[in-house]
């Protein structure tokens, strides 16, 4: 009768043996092709963080019967996988790419069909030097038109798979309004631990997150259009700017795009949480005010703006048939931190001169860049296929220039920088044209971007079979730390309701002539809203 360490001793061989026997021998005879990996998602050739997820994928079979991966350094550190399903051990992984910072990665693929091996060209990754911020957050969201049931905000450690909800609308799922949840904002990559979201329709207001406590603001007041829409965070200051808008949709019967996003009226506004008070920066009825973003040192607000001139007595009407004639400029205010006044707006790029609509500004952290996207017309560019990102240098009399290397034929979006400026994560709708997926890009000292890669998911068709869109993606450097349960109770109780405190440009301008337009209750409003 064998004794238990004899038992346990078996065991043990027999485990290592399993182990050994999991790590394929690489072929020593092979033909070379020439064609390329067919693999999804292809991401060779990009520049990769050092502290990323392994970029696992499948490989298409095609008539091979076989199939090994050999991911491996120029120092000899190397990671080989059998089969179809490439996924990566991911402490060996991030072993791999640590020792490989600044230099490549190669990736061999051979495959046997009809008992014979063949080497695929060599594909490479390159690491960069600089990690990225450990987590995102985004909202998922169906690519639906009139409903938004079942919309979860989630956050996302980029280091590894782990994926957790913040909040979900369904929580209060008896209310018969139901209940819309966006923008999840932090502050300062969440350095503070502090962010905000809005919930629209039932039990709405603004959320803001500081450490463990949230509460609920309303921002809407008499003297505002709506409650604040689109947020940008000042660097320095406990102030932000809101748009302010009224927001509908337009329904296509033969544009592919299906849907148009239109904003009938907008403003941009100034919160004071301190004082819990709001001032108006920009307001005029003939032109539309929105995506405000300020620059790394605080001084400079930039926004987008367009004309308008009603060719009927109803606005609301003549957008509905001229929404391809909005075309938003990059403009700029000036801020003076001392007495948190904005100066005159100034134009930093005129769109609408070329043709072309300008959204979503977002500023470098060392303030020598700015990112855009532009697309043929209008400021909801999620859904436009000719939407692509432009970079616009901020020193000299620099123009702006398409993204290349990012951009594809589908439409690039919503779009963020890490918190060191290295890594630029943005929405495309490259993959399919429906489903908007997150890519990640790396952007150098001097102002490029790299070919970008997709998020890593665990298996490489978790986004293939997640039926939702990624929708407003932020980088974080650290978890929010509210938990489900304070938010619902935080959104459950009463809004604190913000005050009027007049305009905070250092010369008031006056408003323009109103012009006729419906109650704003009459629209689906900014419940559609990034």
């Amino acid at each position: 009768m064998k004794s238990c360490t004899d038992i346990l001793s078996l065991l043990a061989l027999s485990l290592a043996f399993a182990l050994t026997g999991c790590t394929p021998s690489l072929p020593t005879t092979f033909e070379e092709a020439t064609w390329e990996p067919p693999v999804t998602p292809n991401n060779f050739g990009a520049t990769l963080p050092p502290n990323i997820a392994p970029l696992n994928f499948r490989i298409l079979q095609g008539d091979a019967s076989e199939a090994i991966t050999h991911l491996h350094s120029r120092n000899g550190g190397e990671l080989i996988v059998g089969g179809w399903d490439v996924c990566f051990d991911e402490d060996e992984w991030h072993q791999l790419l640590d020792q490989t910072r600044g230099d490549s990665l190669f990736c061999d693929i051979y495959m046997k069909a009809y008992g014979v091996w063949e080497h695929l060209p060599t594909q490479r990754f390159y690491i960069a030097e600089e990690d990225i911020d450990p987590y995102i957050t985004y909202r998922l969201i169906r690519p639906s038109y009139v409903t938004y049931e079942e919309l979860t905000i989630n956050e996302r450690c980029l280091e590894n798979f782990d994926e957790r909800v913040i909040y979900e609308n369904m929580r209060f799922e008896d209310s018969d309004q139901g209940q819309c949840i966006n923008c999840h904002m932090p502050r300062n990559w969440n350095r503070e631990a502090q962010s905000q979201f809005h919930v629209r329709q039932a039990l709405g207001g603004t959320v803001f997150i500081n450490g463990d406590n949230a509460t609920k603001v309303n921002l809407k007041t008499d003297s505002t259009l709506s409650a604040g829409v689109y947020p940008a965070w000042h660097s320095t200051l406990n102030l932000i700017a809101y748009s302010v808008n009224e927001t509908g949709q337009v329904f296509h019967t033969l544009d592919p795009q299906k849907v148009e996003v239109i904003d009938y009226a907008s403003d941009l506004i100034l919160y004071d949480p301190e004082s819990n008070a709001v001032q108006h920066i920009d307001r005029t009825a003939s032109e539309f005010e929105s995506f405000p973003a300020w620059s790394p040192d605080g001084r400079t607000l930039y926004y987008i703006v367009a004309h308008y001139t009603p060719r009927a007595d109803d606005i609301d009407a003549d957008l509905d048939t001229n929404y391809d004639q909005l075309h938003y400029n990059l403009y700029a205010r000036s801020f003076d931190l001392a007495s948190r006044r904005f100066g005159p707006r100034r134009l930093v790029f005129d769109a609408a001169s070329v043709g072309k609509s300008v959204s979503v500004p977002r500023v470098s952290p060392d303030g020598r860049y700015l990112i855009f996207t532009l697309a043929d017309y209008g400021q909801f560019h999620i859904w436009h296929k000719s939407a692509d990102l432009w970079l616009l240098p901020l020193e000299g009399e620099a123009t702006p220039q398409p993204l290349l290397t990012v951009n594809s034929e589908q439409a690039e979006s919503y779009h963020t920088w890490s918190s060191d400026g290295r890594w630029i994560l943005f929405s495309s709708r490259r993959d399919d044209g429906n489903y908007t997926r997150l890519y990640i890009s790396y952007f150098d000292s001097k102002g490029r971007a790299h070919r970008p890669f997709r998020l890593p998911q665990h298996k490489s068709d978790d986004d293939d079979l997640l039926l939702r869109s990624y929708n407003a993606a932020e980088f974080l450097v650290q978890p929010v730390r509210a938990t489900q349960q304070q938010l619902q109770h935080a959104i459950k109780a009463d809004a604190r309701a913000a005050t009027y405190a007049g305009s905070a440009l250092l010369q008031p301008e006056a408003d323009t002539a109103t012009v006729n337009r419906p109650d704003a209750a009459e629209r689906r409003s900014s419940s559609v809203g990034y």
